[in-house]
């Protein structure tokens, strides 16, 4: 069982369903809507537990009305929360949008995520003792630096999923072991990923492929019936974390069922797969 640490954010996300995803000042009628617990950080431990994996979470909440949910989503994934703080002022919020194919638009308010600006000892300490640290890019920038740079140091295995893309540091991208990206991000990003030594690139629908020391691997789509596009990518990366020290084969395989699996059901972490109903499905591929 691997040992993963993920320092990252956690949020209430409020979700809204509708035939269609409004234009720019227009008003359109929804057709549902639901509060489930997420965030990038979240949604990815809770996936890397689910797929077999013992996590850690490091990330903050506020002292809104918001903060006992999505703490309690993470306790009763299994997921230790003995590093999750708590700051004064709202928890982090995203906001969503789910159109009737299931695509998606999100808007991201920082919150408690923004004010995670430090790691603490005991923080730095759970991810020198772990196998891999799991990060993305919803907390401060030299937060995520702090615990890739602690990381090395120890030998700990770095996955940066670097999303929502933005710029990061050079000295960021020499930590890091694996990137996981989406294929909007790996054109974003460019050359800057050629300095890392693996390089997962997801596909949507059609899959994933890897780059690395083996060569070129590839794992193709899924097929399901979709219903919600949001998280699919989070539970891609923590199943894909959980299973990596099996090899890129294998983590892709069980990532990209994972993956298809989340998009099956409405909301971010409501819709995380079991290890069970991953195994089901992996059976029964060729």
């Amino acid at each position: 069982m691997a040992r993963i640490v993920v320092v990252g954010s956690i949020s209430m996300d409020l979700v809204a369903t509708t035939t269609r995803r409004p234009e720019p000042g227009e008003t359109v009628l929804g057709t549902g809507f639901a509060m489930v617990p997420g965030g990038k950080g979240s949604n990815q431990a809770i996936a890397a537990r689910r797929a077999g994996a013992e996590v850690e979470f490091v990330g903050a909440v506020g002292t809104d009305v918001f903060a006992a949910d999505v703490r309690k989503v993470l306790d009763e994934a299994g997921v230790g929360t003995a590093q999750l703080r708590s700051v004064d002022g709202p928890s982090g919020i995203t906001v969503i949008v789910v159109d009737s194919s299931g695509e998606n638009s999100i808007i991201v308010v920082g919150g408690a995520n923004a004010r995670m600006t430090s790691l603490s000892d005991a923080d730095l300490a759970a991810v020198a003792a772990a196998d891999m640290v799991l990060c993305q890019l919803e907390i401060p920038i030299p937060t995520v630096a702090a615990a890739t740079r602690h990381a090395r140091a120890h030998g700990t295995t770095v996955l940066l999923n670097p999303s929502p893309a933005q710029e990061v540091p050079r000295q960021l991208w020499e930590n890091v072991d694996i990137a996981v990206v989406n294929q909007g991000e790996a054109a974003q990003l460019g050359s800057v990923l050629d300095a890392v030594p693996h390089v997962v690139t997801t596909r949507g629908g059609s899959g994933a492929v890897y780059r690395g020391p083996e060569g070129e691997l590839s794992h193709p789509g899924v097929g399901v019936d979709v219903v919600d596009t949001t998280g699919a990518g989070d539970t891609f990366t923590g199943a894909l974390a959980a299973h990596w020290h099996e090899g890129p084969l294998t983590a892709l395989a069980w990532a990209c069922t994972a993956g298809a699996l989340a998009t099956t059901k409405l909301g971010a972490s409501a819709s995380i797969p079991e290890r069970a109903e991953i195994e089901r499905l992996l059976s029964r591929q060729p």
